[in-house]
C-alpha cells in the first residue's frame, strides 16, 4: 500500500532483531559500547589540553573525538531509547534531521582521517618543514574546510530524499534513519537520486579521501623504505601505525555497507556492517591511537593527578 507524503507523521525503526529475546542483551551491549565511546573519546580530549600535546596530530584526533562522540549519540541513541520507552517511532523531521547528520559526520571523519594522513606525510617525508607547513594556521584551515565540507555535500540528496511524497511502508529496516533504507520505502523513481548520492558520497566524501590518504601512504612508505636503520623504520612505522589501522577498518565496512549490490539477501548483513561502523570503529580509535599512549597517560596524569590514572 502506498502511503502518501502528507500523511506520514512517522516512520517506525525496525531496529536491529525483532526477536524480542535479544531486546535486553542488545541494549545492555549497545550501552556499554556506547558508554565506553563516550568516556574514552572525552578522555582523549581532556588530555590534549595538555600544552605538550597542542601537535597538529593531537589537535586532528581531539577533532576526530569529538565527531565520534556526535555520531554515535546520532545513531545509536534510537536503539536505547526504543528499550526504555518501548516506542519505535520517529517523526519524519527527526527522521530527516538524523539522516543529515549521520551522513555529514560520517563523511568527516573520513575528512579528518585524509588530513590526519597528510600530516602523518609531512612528518615522515619532510621533517625539516614539519613546523612550517603545519602550522597553527594551516592545520585550522585544513580542520575548518573539513567540516564545511562535510555538512554541505549531504544537502542534495537528503533535501531530494525530504522531497519524496509517498513510501511503501512507514517502516526502515534499519536501527536508525539512514539513507539507503529510507530510500528502499519508496514507492517514487528513486534512480536519480541513488545516482547523485552515489556521486555525493563516493567522490568528494569517500573516493577523494580515500585516494588523498593512499597516495599519502605511498610516499610514507616509500619514504620509509629508504630508512637505513631497522630501528629508524619501525620508529617512522609506529608514528602511523594506529591511523593506518583506523584507516582500514573505517573503509573496509563503508565498501561493504554502501557498495555492495542492492539485493534484499544484504540487508540484514548491511545492517551489521552499519553497526560495526556506527559502534565497534569509534570504540576503537581512542583505544588504537591514544590510550596506550605514553604522552597521554602523561597528559592525563598531570591534568588529573598523581594516582587518578589507573
Amino acid at each position: 500500500m502506498e502511503t502518501n507524503r502528507t500523511s506520514i507523521i512517522y516512520f517506525i525503526i525496525k531496529g536491529i532483531s525483532d526477536d524480542p529475546h535479544l531486546q535486553l542483551p542488545i541494549f545492555l551491549l549497545v550501552l556499554l559500547i556506547y558508554l565506553t565511546t563516550v568516556s574514552g573519546n572525552v578522555t582523549i580530549l581532556i588530555a590534549c589540553r595538555d600544552p605538550h600535546l597542542h601537535t597538529p596530530m593531537y589537535f586532528f584526533l581531539g577533532n576526530l573525538s569529538i565527531v565520534d562522540i556526535c555520531c554515535s549519540t546520532v545513531s545509536l541513541h534510537k536503539i536505547l531509547t526504543n528499550f526504555i520507552v518501548g516506542d519505535k517511532r520517529v517523526s519524519f523531521f527527526a527522521c530527516m534531521a538524523q539522516m543529515y547528520m549521520f551522513g555529514s559526520l560520517g563523511g568527516l571523519e573520513l575528512l579528518i582521517l585524509a588530513a590526519m594522513s597528510y600530516d602523518r606525510y609531512v612528518a615522515i617525508c619532510k621533517p625539516l618543514q614539519y613546523h612550517l607547513l603545519m602550522n597553527t594556521r594551516t592545520c585550522g584551515i585544513l580542520a575548518a574546510i573539513c567540516w564545511i565540507l562535510a555538512f554541505l555535500q549531504v544537502l542534495p540528496p537528503v533535501g531530494m530524499v525530504y522531497s519524496f511524497s509517498c513510501y511503501f511502508s512507514i517502516e526502515i529496516n534499519h536501527f536508525f534513519c539512514d539513507i539507503i533504507p529510507v530510500i528502499r520505502i519508496s514507492c517514487e523513481d528513486t534512480t536519480f537520486v541513488e545516482i547523485l548520492f552515489l556521486i555525493e558520497g563516493l567522490f568528494p566524501i569517500i573516493l577523494t579521501p580515500f585516494l588523498l590518504t593512499f597516495v599519502s601512504y605511498i610516499f610514507i612508505i616509500h619514504a620509509i623504505l629508504r630508512i637505513r636503520t631497522s630501528s629508524g623504520r619501525l620508529k617512522a612505522f609506529y608514528t602511523c601505525s594506529s591511523h593506518l589501522t583506523v584507516v582500514i577498518l573505517l573503509y573496509t565496512t563503508l565498501f561493504g555497507q554502501y557498495l555492495t549490490p542492492n539485493l534484499s539477501s544484504t540487508l540484514e548483513s548491511k545492517k551489521l556492517f552499519s553497526l560495526f561502523n556506527t559502534a565497534a570503529v569509534p570504540l576503537l580509535n581512542p583505544m588504537i591511537y591514544s590510550l596506550k599512549n605514553k604522552d597521554v597517560k602523561r597528559a592525563l596524569q598531570k591534568i588529573l593527578g598523581p594516582g587518578k590514572l589507573i
